[in-house]
């Protein structure tokens, strides 16, 4: 029997995990409730993730995937919550309303994209679009990179989010492999590495406890 007689129990494991995943943040939050602070919080992974929710909601659409599209649903909702948890306690409301209109903005150009694409063609544009997105994600952590090996510290880094993210990009990487699809294969070979990178990084320069808030 090879790896796609499989298709259906690794589908799950990586559907509950992706849901696994979608929750990890509660303890980033319930920081945030307990501190009333968001100090050192990146706003990204949250608003990034009701974009990328989203989008591979309707890339689960196309594929007419079962495994992806219960998955997404429950992630853009989960993601609603937690960004609202953090415009709560946030001084910089401003902002993270100006960068939630431009996520919308774009997601719903390349929602309506995809209502006009051919179908011929828009399983293979939109999963090219997908993947560059999801991945500019999964890599934004790194963008201060410089920083975190400035000052050994990487309490900007969502620990939680990337520890559940190794775990959950090699299982849709097994996924991928089961239903030949090269986009899910590619999403998750380049994810699980940038996990691992910054996994590695949290492991290597743990980040210094948060100050309370009096």
């Amino acid at each position: 029997m090879g790896l796609e007689d499989y298709r259906e129990v690794v589908g799950a494991a990586a559907g509950f995990a992706t849901i696994a995943q979608c929750f990890s943040p509660v303890i980033i939050c319930r920081d945030i409730i307990q501190q009333k602070d968001t100090h050192n919080v990146d706003p990204t992974p949250f608003i990034g993730g009701i974009g990328i929710s989203l989008l591979m909601l309707q890339h689960g659409l196309i594929l007419n995937d079962p495994a992806m599209i219960p998955v997404n649903i429950i992630g853009l909702i989960l993601n609603i919550i937690y960004l609202s948890v953090f415009y709560s306690y946030t001084k910089d409301k401003f902002n993270v309303f100006r960068s939630l209109g431009k996520v919308i903005a774009g997601v719903a150009v390349l929602i309506t994209y995809a209502q006009l694409e051919s179908k011929e063609r828009i399983e293979f544009n939109f999963g090219i679009i997908v993947t560059v997105l999801l991945l500019i994600l999964i890599a934004a952590p790194l963008f201060n990179l410089k920083e975190i090996l400035r000052s050994k510290d990487t309490s900007s880094l969502p620990f939680p989010l990337i520890s559940c993210g190794t775990v959950v990009t090699f299982l849709w990487l097994l996924y991928g492999i089961t239903i030949k699809n090269v986009f899910i294969q590619i999403q998750n070979v380049v994810g699980c590495t940038l996990c691992c990178i910054q996994l590695a990084l949290c492991l290597m320069y743990p980040g210094k406890p948060r100050k309370k808030v009096e």
